[in-house]
């Protein structure tokens, strides 16, 4: 299969603990187009105090490695955003405007010819962008469900990323009805279902699936060499929910998050 969209990748150099050099960047990259990703997109961390990525720093890294690809016809579409830790830095650079969400391709393709980062016209309708956003593995923070609210009226849908890896939702992912009854959806790290992240995120990752509660599914990759692991799981979630679901999860799911 191809046609696939990652949605959460780290293969920007040098800007956090994803791939350390141009090379291994354009590596993995070249990896995952061969895996079946068409289009990739970039979320490198914003953690505050672990990774001091602004929006700004971001941009500029991205833009550094963008000529290394330029004629590469072996290489994915690419686009930038970020995986924002959701503690109250981040959070507030996000209602304000300041954060890396999803890119509007719907919108940048618009024959009208309006920016998805301009404001609609009074009385239009404002589209909504997806948000990628990382929570502590060990708990969630209060008032979660209420952030996830804040976050909708700026316009913005939290998209969690590997709820299947944190240890609340290993006891009971009832705790995510909150999250998604706020207008969340749910990426899944499809690794997680070989065992990359343990047994608990995998039986986790698995009963969500079961439930059909995935939006979509992601790489998660840091590594060239995650890219094996990347077709071993892709096979892995084809073999327990079928073709056309896994085709959902990798192609349908994220391009409507893109806008497309």
């Amino acid at each position: 299969m191809s046609g696939f969209v990652d949605l959460h990748c780290h293969w920007i150099a040098g800007i956090d603990d994803g791939v350390r050099t141009p090379d291994e960047g354009v590596d993995l990259l070249g990896r995952l187009r061969a895996a079946g990703f068409d289009l990739v997109v970039a979320t490198p961390h914003m953690r505050p105090g672990m990774f001091d990525n602004d929006r700004k720093a971001l941009e500029l890294a991205f833009a550094a490695m963008c000529p290394r690809l330029v004629g590469r016809d072996d290489l994915p579409d690419v686009h930038l955003s970020s995986e924002h830790f959701l503690d109250d830095v981040v959070f507030g650079r996000l209602v304000k405007g300041q954060g890396l969400p999803y890119p509007d391709l719907g919108a940048a393709a618009d024959p009208s010819g309006a920016s998805p980062d301009v404001a609609p016209a009074h009385g239009a309708a404002r589209r909504t962008r997806g948000v990628l956003v990382e929570l502590s593995p060990q708990g969630f923070p209060p008032n979660l469900q209420r952030r996830f609210f804040d976050l909708g009226r700026a316009g913005l849908r939290p998209v969690l990323a590997h709820p299947e890896r944190y240890q609340p939702v290993w006891k009971d992912d009832a705790c995510l009805d909150p999250l998604l009854d706020a207008g969340a959806c749910l990426l899944l790290d499809v690794c997680a279902l070989v065992g990359k992240y343990g047994r608990a995120s995998r039986k986790a990752a698995e009963k969500l699936l079961e439930e059909e509660a995935y939006e979509a599914a992601c790489s998660d990759a840091h590594r060239p060499a995650d890219a094996d692991v990347v077709i071993e799981a892709i096979e892995a979630l084809e073999k327990r929910v079928g073709a056309a679901e896994t085709t959902r999860l990798l192609r349908g799911g994220p391009r409507g998050i893109l806008g497309l």
